[in-house]
């Protein structure tokens, strides 16, 4: 019934809003134009509110599919997801069907580990990612996706845990992947059909939904990667998302969320609940960071991250001010972080910093590379009987350099772990992030490998 009510007021407040005299629509429509036509930035959706006002809700530029993008474009939010599936654990902490501080297995008994202290990891540390599970720990990227929230709580039983729970902070999307199955098995609904009843269609979010895997992406969702600084569509790697980063949305219904936030979503004791952070990390809430804006102002926040876009939502309980940004390029060049700190700029009266190109001089040194790469293994493949000629049997050894880059392509996830604390990602994903280099790798491994292979069989044949 609150819910209802809240809806029928944020619906009231959405068709005009005067906004404040330092931040109007025409002032963000100018700051965003600015940034597309600095960046390439092909598409992204943006709201600003305040208390129960809409400032601005719009749409611009294009989807990876060609269709423009406007303030009711379903859009991927990926992490920002998080507050979704933590409000719907509260929701039921508030029916009294669920506690924060009971073990997760007492309401899910499907979730079994091998290590036997996930026994004890409560639905609280889940949320506060400090459950002990970890990338460290278990490869959830780089395992073979599970198709369903069921499968992803069952490919667990053979994973251990990083730490004891309750004792480190972790950021691992595991978690609301068991969070959102225990709202399911709780509840009696799956997941997508428990957002619809209890949060999308009271809060009159129309253009929201939430999905499994990247094979649900819709045209609206998908996104591009910045190849020679221009904005290339391409297909979001394979992954399992719904719970820790499944849900769509557009410009309209974050604002309509926003607002939401501060009127009502939940009773003031679990606003407070979902806004207190672990002892093992103040910064991290129940699915909200706890951050200050350049000028100190505390802010509570979250971002998204896909390959190929990105989202950002804020909330800054002092002014009342929401902010929302999702953006259809990928989280090598954090389109939506940028967008979203010029926007706090505007709104705390400073000058946004002035946007970048996406165009990297590292990108045309690898895109040379790769040319040169190409130029000098044809040399190499044409030249292979007078480089046989010359070599016996037992100086061959000396091909062994040209296959160092197949070695590197091969080894370049564990690298990347290695690099990342640990962090988790698979082959294909490392392209997405890098793909230039990867690029010139793959290129260099081919041309090594064929080198290698023109010279040993002309040896072979003298």
């Amino acid at each position: 019934m609150l819910l209802n009510t809240l809806a029928a007021l944020c619906l009231a407040v959405l068709p005009a809003a005067p906004g404040s005299p330092a931040l109007t629509p025409a002032t963000i429509d100018g700051y965003i134009a600015q940034y597309r036509e600095a960046t390439g930035l092909p598409g992204v959706a943006v709201t600003v509110t305040k208390g129960k006002e809409v400032i601005h809700a719009a749409g611009y530029g294009r989807t990876a599919t060609g269709d423009p993008v406007t303030a009711d474009t379903p859009m991927a939010l990926a992490s920002v997801s998080k507050s979704f599936t933590s409000l719907a654990v509260l929701q039921l902490v508030e029916k009294g069907q669920v506690k924060l501080d009971k073990p997760v297995h007492g309401y899910l008994p499907e979730f079994q580990l091998a290590d036997p202290r996930a026994a004890g990891i409560t639905v609280r540390q889940l949320l506060d990612q400090t459950s002990g599970m970890a990338d460290s720990a278990f490869r959830e990227k780089s395992l073979p996706q599970p198709d369903s929230l069921q499968d992803a709580v069952a490919r667990l039983r053979d994973a251990r845990l990083a730490t004891a729970p309750g004792t480190a902070y972790s950021y691992h999307n595991t978690n609301y992947q068991v969070a959102a199955r225990l709202v399911e098995v709780v509840s009696g609904e799956p997941f997508a059909a428990y957002l619809k009843a209890h949060v999308f269609t009271p809060l009159g979010l129309r253009h929201s939904s939430t999905i499994d895997t990247d094979r649900d992406l819709p045209g609206s969702a998908r996104g591009h990667l910045y190849i020679l600084g221009q904005a290339i569509a391409v297909p979001e790697p394979p992954g399992f998302g719904n719970g820790s980063g499944g849900v769509l949305s557009s410009a309209s219904d974050m604002a309509r969320w926003l607002i939401a936030q501060n009127n009502g979503i939940l009773s003031p004791a679990s606003v407070k609940e979902m806004r207190t952070p672990s002892a093992q990390n103040p910064d991290y809430a129940l699915g909200w960071e706890l951050d200050k804006t350049a000028r100190g102002t505390p802010v509570l926040r979250h971002g998204g991250d896909l390959f190929t876009s990105t989202a950002q939502q804020l909330l800054i309980p002092g002014s009342g001010y929401g902010v929302a940004v999702m953006a259809n390029t990928g989280m090598a060049f954090a389109d939506s972080a940028a967008l979203m700190d010029g926007l706090v700029a505007l709104i705390e009266g400073r000058q946004p910093d002035a946007p970048s190109s996406p165009f990297l001089a590292t990108d045309l040194v690898f895109a040379l590379l790769t040319l040169a790469t190409v130029a000098l293994a044809a040399r190499g493949v044409a030249r292979s009987r007078r480089w046989a000629a010359r070599r016996t049997g037992r100086q061959r050894w000396r091909l062994l350099p040209y296959l160092l880059p197949i070695v590197l392509c091969t080894a370049i996830a564990p690298v990347f772990r290695v690099l990342a604390r640990g962090r988790d990602i698979m082959w294909i994903q490392v392209v997405y992030l890098y793909p230039t280099f990867m690029i010139w790798l793959v290129t260099a491994a081919a041309a090594g490998l064929a080198v290698v292979v023109a010279r040993l069989w002309r040896g072979a044949a003298q």
